[in-house]
């Protein structure tokens, strides 16, 4: 109960009267760092450690105006600096902001910071700045949640999707819906007030429109997940094959570097092995697995279980053999690789021949009518050790990736508490829908529509609470 009341404090917005400082750059020594101060007393707390070169008193000083001075302690100076003012509402917190940009010692930092504190500061909490432009009107909770993700992103596409959604993107088209179905929820509330009169304010054809339209939408921006997701976290891509294919080879010619030990010895990788890379804007994890064979070694038997677990985990499987064995015994090929695809009948299945540099150019021609002849199956020739067809492997790759929504600017849902949140919503509407067909009264219609109304507002924080807001922004770094 206690840390209950001590959460509603802390994130009840009626508190954040006090000023917080938090360094905003990451930790450690660098060219320069930036300590950023937010609150009510914000300017005037800075004002009494910074002295402006010009004699210009901070707390005068214009909003978005940047001054070269000293941070001083008693007759100390700590650093020379430049304090850059953003007065309110017109800050990222909507509060009195501002940020010292010094040198990046590690001594400066803490000492500007300490200084800071014994002048009537605090530490910030973990997005505590971001939390206080959510409770300030600044940005909606789905935009707030961008922040981290933008922060988080790595690739193209993980930056383009976060950008989109800070931006309001996702939170704009929710928030129509939103506004729609509660402008037809009110005049079904209305209408209970007259029931006796039985009077109809709310359209029902116009009431019917608007659930298929949010229905469509809603399955729209749920089927987009999958796509979201993979974007945004990597597609993990599973290297399977028997024991000494070049399965490592092709690993280090991935991520041109040697990542995977690589030898002559079959059963070489006994575990997983992985590592990412980025192919035209989008993150690739590839997974480097133990050798699938039948043996009688127990750990090596340990790195083939784990091989089908990383199989079941990805998005995409290459399968891996040698050009030789295949041209030797095709049968086998085919055999093996309609049991991964048995196996695995929901994967993307590529199938790639590797060492052809060990075989001759009629060998090659023979290979590629094999692989040909193979219906419904993907397929490349390379040779891992010199790199020939890698690329042509990483371009095969990205075509497994759907990027057209990406491409077309549409929306794309990335965040697992917003595809919990839409699937509830779509459940609730779906509900109404059945209410509509059965003629159902308007007052239990009013009862699913005010549960699809909360799950809508759910995702932008027009309903919060303070478990969830305490979840969402303790995940963020300090200082953001």
């Amino acid at each position: 109960m206690l840390q209950t009341f001590i959460l509603f404090v802390l994130l009840c917005p009626v508190t954040h009267n006090d000023t917080i400082v938090a360094l905003a750059t990451p930790a450690g020594a660098g060219a320069i760092a930036v300590i950023r101060l937010s609150g009510t007393q914000a300017i005037g707390l800075a004002s009494e450690i910074f002295v402006s070169v010009s004699g210009k008193l901070l707390n005068e000083q214009r909003t978005h105006t940047v001054h070269l001075g000293h941070i001083v302690d008693g007759d100390r100076t700590i650093d020379e600096v430049l304090a850059t003012v953003f007065k309110n509402p017109q800050s990222y917190t909507g509060e009195d902001v501002v940020e010292f940009s010094c040198h990046g010692s590690n001594y400066i930092q803490q000492e500007i910071i300490q200084l800071c504190l014994r002048k009537g500061c605090r530490m910030a909490q973990a997005g505590e700045f971001t939390l206080r432009a959510f409770l300030n009107g600044k940005m909606d909770l789905s935009q707030a949640e961008a922040v981290a993700d933008l922060i988080a992103s790595d690739s193209e596409a993980s930056h383009q999707l976060a950008i989109q959604q800070m931006r309001g993107g996702f939170s704009s088209e929710i928030k129509r819906l939103r506004e729609e179905l509660l402008n037809f929820a009110s005049l079904i509330e209305l209408e209970l007030d007259f029931s006796e009169e039985d009077v109809e304010f709310a359209n029902r054809e116009q009431f019917q429109q608007l659930i298929t339209r949010i229905t469509n939408v809603l399955k729209s921006l749920i089927d987009s997940f999958a796509t979201g997701n993979v974007l945004k976290n990597g597609i993990p891509v599973a290297i399977v094959g028997e024991p000494n294919v070049g399965k490592s080879t092709l690993l280090n010619a991935l991520l041109n570097e040697e990542r995977a030990i690589v030898s002559d010895i079959a059963g070489t990788t006994r575990d997983t092995i992985e590592d990412e890379i980025t192919i035209g804007g989008i993150g690739f994890r590839f997974i480097d697995t133990a050798g699938i064979r039948d043996t009688s070694d127990v750990i090596e038997g340990m790195g083939i279980q784990k091989t089908f677990e990383k199989m079941e985990q990805a998005q995409v499987v290459v399968f891996l053999s040698e050009a030789k064995k295949c041209l030797d015994d095709s049968d086998a090929l085919r055999m093996e690789v309609e049991k991964v695809r048995n196996r695995f009948p929901q994967k993307a299945l590529l199938v790639i021949a590797n060492k052809i540099d060990q075989i001759t150019d009629a060998e090659r021609d023979e290979l590629n009518a094999l692989l040909n002849s193979m219906e419904g199956t993907e397929f490349l020739t390379i040779s891992a050790k010199t790199g020939e067809g890698v690329e042509e492997l990483k371009s095969k790759l990205l075509e497994f990736v759907n990027t057209g929504a990406l491409r077309n600017n549409e929306t794309i849902v990335t965040n697992s508490r917003h595809y919990d949140a839409l699937l509830k919503a779509l459940e609730e509407i779906q509900k109404v829908q059945q209410g509509i067909d059965s003629n159902l009264s308007g007052d239990l219609l009013a009862i699913d529509i005010r549960q699809a109304l909360y799950h809508f507002g759910e995702i932008t924080g027009e309903i919060s609470n303070d478990e969830l807001l305490g979840n969402i922004f303790a995940n963020f770094c300090i200082g953001k």
